[in-house]
């Protein structure tokens, strides 16, 4: 099977994933994602990564991560020139951030991680657009991720915005608008939470392939916040 850069490409996707029981592909990843295909799709992928972290022990390695970070005792893991030349090869990272695009909160950094540990896909508002939905997709079914972590952050701008309910310019008025239906009389505290809670439970309802790894166990979804003056991630219930 061709894989570059940890990518299978499109015509050979499609065949992984018809030989592995996915009777009809949802979408490419980088293309468009269709409600009514998606929902035929048949999620049963075979992960080609044969040794995936399981969830507990992804949810530890970020935490553990985080401390490092707030402490100032980071490690800088996986950022050797070895490392760089091994995931050259292929990418098998043991967790996915769906995370907001806010310059404050760069995953690798806050978790104290480095090269192929991480799949992070960021959007403003970490909204679960079927773009970002496509691309968790891919990193759960193809390269064996078992945890998606919706993090979002204290004084999000993007959450803001949709709680104003006042028209935005351009297409700023699709980010708030996926974030409007989390949103109810909160705070702003409240507000980012309610957000994270929506987008993973967005995750969870509108995603065949997604959905049916959480229920053979293969995948969890949790929320987090990270907070932007202290530097620590708390886990959302």
């Amino acid at each position: 099977m061709t894989r570059i850069n940890g990518f299978i490409g499109r015509r050979n996707f499609l065949k992984f994933a018809g030989t592995s029981g996915l009777a009809i592909a949802a979408t490419t990843i980088g293309g468009s994602l269709t409600g009514s295909i998606e929902q035929t799709a048949i999620a049963d992928v075979s992960p080609a990564n044969f040794n995936p972290v399981n969830p507990g022990q992804a949810i530890k390695l970020l935490l553990d991560g985080n401390q490092r970070f707030i402490q100032y005792k980071r490690q800088y893991p996986h950022q050797s020139l070895a490392r760089l030349q091994l995931v050259a090869k292929a990418q098998y990272p043991f967790a996915a951030i769906l995370g907001c695009a806010d310059s404050r909160v760069p995953a690798e950094i806050i978790f104290d991680q480095g090269l192929g540990d991480l799949f992070v896909v960021r959007v403003a508002g970490n909204v679960a657009s079927d773009m970002v939905i496509g691309s968790l997709e891919y990193t759960t079914a193809v390269l064996g991720t078992q945890l998606i972590v919706v993090l979002g952050h204290t004084k999000c701008g993007a959450v803001a915005a949709a709680g104003k309910n006042e028209p935005l310019p351009g297409r700023m008025g699709y980010m708030a608008e996926s974030i409007k239906p989390a949103l109810t009389n909160l705070n702003s505290h409240d507000a980012v939470i309610a957000n994270v809670q929506y987008q993973a439970k967005k995750l969870q309802q509108s995603s065949t392939i997604l959905g049916q790894r959480l229920q053979s166990d293969k995948l969890k979804i949790i929320g987090a916040c990270y907070d932007i003056d202290t530097g620590k991630v708390n886990l959302i219930p």
